[in-house]
């Protein structure tokens, strides 16, 4: 094993020195970044909601739980990649780190390609199937297909930042979305008011701007002067680290898509009540998406923190990690979504001028944003199995007790008349969030034990499930 990695300018060593600092220095760049991602799907709705009409912010509206179900499978794979390239670190083995890094590029060429070939040939018949209304349809089918030609560079960003990640290294990530973020934008304004584009000229803007932050991402990992370089060269398939990767991703990308699953049938649910629900769901989604993508970061820290804390066996501190994380997620779900429960009418007057969308969309922000630290415990809890190499049990969990609960009851309360309402849906989030996250944290202390108790001083290989 060679063990002569050095720490380089923008990453950080998790494995010693404080912990609060640390973790944010991780979390906020990505925190950032997160939510600058969120922002390319925000800005779509919020120029067509403003310049193009009710209609086209619909449209889009009910296209973002089915672009989350296809692509969440494999984006979660990158998980796979991020907690196996972080163990490597940690244990400074600088030849397996290389051979991470180029099966993880070599991955999301191929995971990219797929997404674009399902999702392109699909987009119609995907939307029928969620009883999208017939009068946005079309405009929806659009969007979709020209989205999906955004996904080998989709797929390369996000398995390279994962990568970046695992080492510490957010700012350099946050950079290139900032950048391209600013140019989608730019572009979805120029596209839909100068050109008269509509959905059209937002989706072709998203596509532009997730290219230009693949280069950056590219560029990037190949002047790394460590083994988190990425040599093309060299790409390929390490057949024991893509088993790696696939152990933890696999799971993870299959709990996304589980999740991706009951938000399609909730999508589904909402679109009965027709397009003003629909647009003003689609408006008051982009804003919980925030706090959610902000907490996901936090998690995405712990995952990191875990994993290279996990290939040294600095259990103390792991649990330490926890602890921080989890204060750190309630306190960030809390103030952002007090401060969105004050601000909900201006917020969602941003994306629509009709009074009837901001009304039903501030009745669902304010509900949903008042419990959102019970999603911030559930994800810290998620964060640190996967960390420790478990990523089958929070699966298992999470797709029993958020998307099977939810399944059964659309399928059965939300059936009885008197609950036939849209508030009967709004209701699923705090009820699963609450069951999920108790079952995720006795896991967490479960599995660390078990490690601590089983897991040979010298092992190097991952916690089975």
């Amino acid at each position: 094993m060679n063990k002569k990695a050095s720490v380089g300018r923008y990453q950080i060593d998790m494995c010693s020195g404080p912990i609060l600092s640390k973790l944010l220095q991780l979390a906020l760049p990505l925190m950032f970044s997160n939510i600058l991602q969120l922002l390319f799907s925000a800005a779509d709705s919020i120029v067509v909601g403003r310049f193009a009409g009710d209609s086209s912010l619909a449209a889009v509206g009910a296209t973002v739980s089915l672009i989350s179900l296809i692509t969440n499978l494999f984006l979660g794979l990158s998980i796979g990649s991020n907690v196996v390239a972080a163990r490597d670190f940690g244990l400074k083995d600088n030849a397996a780190l290389s051979r991470t890094v180029h099966t993880s590029m070599a991955l999301s060429l191929i995971v990219g390609s797929l997404l674009t070939i399902v999702g392109f040939t699909g987009s119609r018949t995907f939307l029928i199937w969620m009883q999208t209304p017939e009068e946005i349809l079309d405009k929806a089918a659009v969007y979709l297909r020209i989205y999906f030609l955004g996904m080998i560079p989709m797929t390369i960003y996000n398995y390279g930042s994962a990568l970046l990640r695992a080492v510490g290294d957010t700012r350099r990530p946050f950079i290139f979305l900032l950048a391209s973020g600013v140019i989608n934008v730019i572009l979805n304004l120029i596209f839909v008011i100068c050109f008269h584009l509509d959905v059209v000229g937002v989706a072709s803007s998203t596509v532009i701007s997730q290219a230009i932050s693949m280069v950056l991402i590219l560029r990037c990992l190949m002047r790394e002067p460590n083994a988190i370089r990425f040599i093309p060269k060299q790409i390929g398939i390490s057949r024991d680290k893509l088993t790696q990767i696939l152990k933890v991703g696999l799971p993870a990308g299959l709990q996304s898509s589980m999740f991706s699953i009951s938000n399609t049938v909730i999508q589904s649910a909402i679109n009965i009540f027709g397009e003003s629900v629909i647009a003003a769901n689609a408006a008051a989604v982009n804003f919980e998406d925030m706090i959610y993508f902000a907490i996901n970061a936090i998690q995405q820290a712990i995952t990191s923190f875990t994993g290279q804390n996990a290939g040294p066996r600095n259990y103390k501190r792991i649990r330490r990690v926890m602890l921080i994380g989890l204060f750190c997620a309630v306190a960030t779900a809390a103030l952002m979504g007090g401060v969105e429960y004050l601000l909900a009418d201006h917020l969602l007057g941003i994306y629509s001028e009709s009074a009837e969308v901001i009304a039903v969309g501030v009745k669902r922000l304010r509900f949903v944003v008042s419990f959102y630290y019970l999603c911030g415990i559930m994800e810290c809890f998620v964060g640190g199995l996967r960390g420790l190499g478990s990523s089958v049990l929070p699966t298992v969990i999470s797709v029993l007790g958020i998307c099977c609960f939810r399944l059964v009851w659309l399928a059965t309360i939300f059936q009885i008349e008197q609950y036939h309402t849209i508030e009967m849906v709004y209701i699923l989030y705090p009820i699963t969030w609450v069951i999920t996250s108790a079952a995720e944290g006795i896991c967490f202390v479960l599995v660390l034990r078990h490690r601590k108790k089983h897991m040979p001083p010298d092992h190097p290989e991952l916690l089975p499930d």
